[in-house]
């Protein structure tokens, strides 16, 4: 067990995002459903921290996604909203208007076929999504949940302006491993999807197999320290450092003589 009181843990969590909403007087919750734990979870909160007539899953498969009968099934599961917007046609767009912009001729564009370019590619169906999200957020006078969850953040196993941007995250204090015993406690979520391996959809492969660690050694270093082995403590280590851009808001620049001149901020 990594939590004593799952259970109070996971009413607590709705009842925040009910007084999140409730002080901004939103009455609406939109979310992604991946069909993978996480989304689960949170669509699961919000249902019941607003109820299920005013979350909104959407569920955004890039062309085909051979497991949006997962996403699906949550939708019917929680009896939330659900609608799909394929974002493969924007994807494709997008990159055709880079390579039109770079012409062969000027040589000064990204170098298609490289390591950088491909994880370049990775990172745009994120950033589409968050654009398709936050779209149609703004459109229902909704708020944006968030469904990153400790664990990827910490190692910065996400995209920096796609599935970082929200308006609130009920999961970004949770590790992995916590958010599946929040899950467990759910009895409206299908248990099987609450513990299916995380993938993360994009690159083929599961997300233990791209980081290099288990999820488990990931826990175990956040809250003890060590995940008991030396060559795994190292990765996390150096994730977790060559990350931390992904971690803060963006840094504001300033000139000394125009600090020296005194232009504070006055809050009133």
């Amino acid at each position: 067990m990594f939590l004593q009181n799952a259970e109070k843990i996971r009413d607590e969590l709705a009842e925040e995002i009910r007084r999140f909403c409730a002080r901004a007087g939103v009455k609406k919750i939109v979310l992604g459903i991946s069909g993978g734990k996480d989304s689960s979870v949170a669509a699961a909160l919000s249902a019941r921290a607003i109820g299920a007539d005013n979350v909104y899953g959407i569920m955004l498969p890039d062309g085909t996604q051979k497991d949006i009968g997962d996403s699906r099934k949550i939708c019917e599961s929680l009896k939330i909203k659900a609608f799909t917007v394929n974002i493969g046609a924007m994807h494709e767009a997008l990159l055709s208007a880079v390579q039109e912009g770079f012409s062969e001729e000027e040589n000064d564009g990204p170098a298609v076929g490289t390591q950088s370019e491909r994880e370049s590619n990775i990172n745009v169906g994120p950033r589409l999504r968050m654009t398709t999200l936050r779209y149609i957020a703004q459109s229902l006078g909704a708020f944006l949940c968030g469904t990153g969850n400790l664990s990827e953040s910490y190692v910065g196993y996400c995209t920096k302006d796609g599935d970082t941007s929200c308006d609130f995250n009920p999961l970004g204090r949770l590790t992995s491993k916590e958010v599946v015993e929040i899950g467990l406690t759910m009895p409206e979520l299908p248990q099987e999807l609450v513990r299916k391996a995380p993938a993360d959809g994009l690159s083929g492969h599961t997300d233990e197999e791209r980081l290099g660690v288990t999820y488990q050694q990931i826990h175990d270093y956040i809250r003890h320290g060590s995940s008991g082995e030396a060559g795994a403590d190292e990765i996390i280590r150096k994730k977790h450092r060559a990350s931390a851009h992904k971690r803060a808001l963006p840094t504001v620049l300033a000139s000394e003589t125009f600090l020296q001149e005194g232009h504070e901020v006055h809050e009133n």
